[in-house]
C-alpha cells in the first residue's frame, strides 16, 4: 500500500459498533473481494471489500473476518484469517501480513491462516444460532458476477441449513453513513491530494490539448502524493461531451472557446474524494459562461446550507430543485409557462439538471448511508448541481464534499480548491 499506516483504533471502534448491533449467539463473516482475471495470467489491481476494510483495516486479498461477540472462548470473538506467506509467494509477489503485522493493522489479537478456516468455522457455528451474511444492497448496485461473498453464502446455507441468518448490510448502512473523526481526516487527505492535482492542471490547460493529457497530469500528482490513483473513473469532458453525464472516453481535443468539465477525485487509504470543477479551455470565461457558472455556484452554496441534522435527503433534493428553477428562469433557459405546465414527476428544471444533488461519500464514492432517515452530524455528502445545455455545446457542474455538523452549515473538505471565476482565471493564466 502507498498510504501511510492508519491507527487500528478506528477499526477497533468500528467493530465494537457493529457487534453491539448483533443478535445474541450470532456471528458475522466478511470476505475480501476477488482478484479479477483479464486473460492469460493477468489480473486487475486488487481492491479490498470496503466492508471488510471498514471493520478490520486488512488490505490484502483472500482475507476473512469473523466476529462472534458471544463465543465461549474470548479469543474467538474477533478472528482474522489470512494467507500464510511461503517462499514462492515471497519471491514472486512479496510477503503477506505476518500474524504480528495483521494484529498491528487491525487490532485483532487472534490471527489464523486460511487453511484453518473450515475447521474453526465449523466449531464456532456449533455455538452460534444465527449467522450474518454480507450482501451488497447499495441502491445503485448492479452486480452481474458471483462474488467471493456470494459463493460463501451459498456454501454456508448448504452446510448449515438449520441456522438462522440475518443481513449485515442493515447495520452497516447506518454505521458507515456517519463517519468517525479518523475517517474524516483520511478523506481530508484525499481532498487535499485532489486540490494539488487541480492546481497542477490549471496552468497546463490550453486550446489544442487532449483530454487524456489532462487525465495524465492528475494521475501524476495523485501517485506522487501516496494515492493509488483515481477514486473512480475520471470524467475529463470538453465542449459537448460535458453534457454526457458519464462520459469517460477522455479522448477529445480541448478547443478554444469550450468549457472543460473535470469530475475527478483522488483516493487515499481506500477512502474517496469526489470533485467537479468546470473551467474555460482558453483561460477566460465568456459573459455567458460566467453567468451559467455563477448560477450553478449559487445553487451549490445554497444547497450546502441545507445539509443539516434532521433534514431529509428527498425533501432536500426538492428544495434544491426550486433554487435551480429560479436560476434557470434568470438565465432564460426556462420561462414561467414551462414551470406552470411542468410534470410534478419530472419538473421543468430537470431538462437542464437531471441528476441528484448529493450522495454519501466514504470508502466508496457512492458510499453506504441511510437515505430515508434524517441526516445526522458526521455524514459526508457531495454537493454537485449542474446545468447542461447541449444546444450551447456546454455542461457546467461544480462539486464539493462536505461534512454535516451538529450546528450550522457543513464543513467543506474542498474549501481549499479554487472555485471562484476570478481565482480560476488567475491560476490558468499565471
Amino acid at each position: 500500500m502507498k498510504y501511510l499506516p492508519l491507527s487500528n483504533q478506528l477499526f477497533i471502534k468500528n467493530r465494537a459498533k457493529f457487534m453491539a448491533q448483533m443478535k445474541p449467539k450470532s456471528l458475522a463473516v466478511f470476505n475480501s473481494n476477488d482478484l479479477f482475471t483479464t486473460g492469460a495470467d493477468s489480473t486487475l489491481p486488487f481492491e479490498q471489500s470496503s466492508d471488510l476494510f471498514y471493520l478490520s483495516g486488512a488490505d490484502q486479498e483472500e482475507s476473512i473476518l469473523l466476529l462472534f461477540p458471544d463465543a465461549i472462548e474470548e479469543k474467538h470473538r474477533e478472528i482474522l484469517f489470512l494467507t500464510e506467506t511461503n517462499k514462492h509467494i515471497e519471491i514472486w509477489y512479496g510477503a503477506k501480513y505476518s500474524k504480528k503485522e495483521a494484529t498491528e493493522v487491525s487490532g485483532i489479537k487472534t490471527i489464523y491462516w486460511l487453511s484453518e478456516f473450515k475447521k474453526i468455522f465449523f466449531e464456532l457455528m456449533t455455538e452460534a444460532e444465527t449467522i450474518y451474511f454480507n450482501t451488497n444492497e447499495h441502491y445503485r448496485q448492479s452486480v452481474e458476477i458471483e462474488t467471493r461473498e456470494d459463493r460463501f453464502i451459498k456454501q454456508c446455507k448448504n452446510d448449515f441449513p438449520a441456522h438462522k441468518w440475518e443481513k449485515s448490510n442493515q447495520i452497516l448502512q447506518v454505521l458507515r453513513g456517519v463517519k468517525e473523526t479518523e475517517e474524516i481526516d483520511i478523506m481530508q487527505t484525499a481532498c487535499e491530494i485532489t486540490n494539488k492535482g487541480f492546481r497542477r492542471i490549471l496552468p497546463f490547460v490550453k486550446p489544442g490539448i487532449m483530454e487524456y493529457e489532462i487525465e495524465a497530469e492528475f494521475m501524476h500528482e495523485f501517485l506522487r502524493n501516496r494515492s493509488r490513483g483515481f477514486a473512480y473513473t475520471p470524467i475529463i469532458a470538453s465542449g459537448y461531451s460535458a453534457c454526457v453525464l458519464h462520459y469517460i472516453e477522455n479522448n477529445k481535443e480541448c478547443k478554444d472557446g469550450d468549457m472543460l468539465l473535470l469530475d475527478v477525485g483522488a483516493e487515499y487509504a481506500n477512502y474517496s474524494s469526489d470533485m467537479t470543477r468546470t473551467i474555460p479551455v482558453n483561460g477566460k470565461f465568456s459573459d455567458r459562461q460566467k453567468a451559467i457558472y455563477n448560477a450553478v455556484l449559487r445553487v451549490k452554496n445554497e444547497a450546502t446550507k441545507m445539509l443539516v441534522p434532521g433534514a431529509f435527503w428527498a425533501e432536500y433534493q426538492q428544495e434544491v430543485g426550486k433554487i435551480m428553477t429560479s436560476e434557470l428562469l434568470g438565465l432564460g433557459l426556462l420561462d414561467k409557462v414551462d414551470v406552470q405546465n411542468e410534470d410534478p414527476n419530472w419538473p421543468a428544471y430537470k431538462k437542464y439538471f437531471m441528476h441528484g444533488t448529493s450522495h454519501h461519500m466514504g470508502l466508496d464514492t457512492h458510499d453506504y448511508g441511510a437515505l430515508k432517515k434524517p441526516i445526522e452530524a458526521g455524514m459526508v455528502f457531495t454537493v454537485e448541481p449542474g446545468i447542461y445545455i447541449p444546444e450551447e455545446n456546454m455542461g457546467i457542474r461544480i462539486e464539493d464534499d462536505v461534512v454535516v455538523q451538529k450546528n450550522g452549515a457543513p464543513f467543506n473538505l474542498m474549501r481549499n480548491i479554487p472555485i471562484e471565476v476570478d481565482e480560476i482565471e488567475d491560476l490558468m493564466n499565471s
